[in-house]
């Protein structure tokens, strides 16, 4: 299974010709996965669907489903969207996905809390969308967040710790300065390499096989 970092908090993963697209949203550009069988959104915020991406793929692939919470569901009006809950399983051409947690990382007392759903794909890659909800198996990949208002990089340290996945890469980044990306990286590579994994810091575009 290959994982293809996009644009911040977007990654195609892609196993046997076949693509999962996960969090195509505002800040990504334009792509397309000729394989595609499924779309997941693991929360309402736009920087992790948009109507545009949503509206080029399913022109492409009219009959593909798209995973996501009850709030993707209330956000993304005139979509069809296939509602999953923490717990629940599906599977998508080669793809067995797990959801898990069920709630977004407090950004502030003011905010509400909205749905997220981290997802694990084939007991193998997890990607927590914008929470630190751990896995309850090992993995060997870890998508990692890098960047947000939702959290400080002790924080992220600590989830990598947790979690102990043999690789980690980063994504949700774009709010990051080179530097700021830099110092991220730096902290998620000594983090994973406490427990003998491996960094790897990809660009857009950029794959990892796991």
């Amino acid at each position: 299974m290959r994982v293809t970092k996009r644009e911040h908090a977007c990654m195609i993963l892609d196993d046997e010709g076949q693509q999962l697209v996960i969090d195509p949203g505002n800040q990504t550009s334009s792509f397309s996965a000729p394989g595609l069988v499924a779309i997941l959104i693991t929360h309402e915020h736009a920087d992790h669907w948009d109507a545009p991406h949503l509206e080029a793929l399913r022109k492409a692939h009219p009959n593909v489903p798209i995973y996501g919470p009850a709030g993707v569901a209330a956000a993304a009006e005139g979509f069809d969207i296939t509602v999953v809950a923490a717990g629940e399983r599906v599977t998508a051409g080669p793809f067995r996905l797990r959801f898990l947690g069920g709630t977004h990382a407090e950004i502030h007392r003011s905010f509400p809390l909205i749905d997220n759903l981290g997802v694990l794909v084939n007991e193998r890659f997890y990607y927590p969308g914008d929470s630190f909800t751990t896995p309850d198996v090992p993995v060997e990949l870890l998508a990692t967040p890098a960047g947000a208002p939702w959290l400080k990089i002790g924080e992220v340290m600590d989830f990598v710790v947790a979690v102990a996945p043999r690789a980690t890469f980063a994504v949700h980044d774009a709010t990051l300065s080179s530097m700021g990306l830099s110092l991220s990286h730096a902290r998620i590579e000594g983090a994973v390499e406490e427990h003998g994994g491996q960094h790897h810091r990809l660009g857009t575009g950029d794959s990892v096989e796991v």
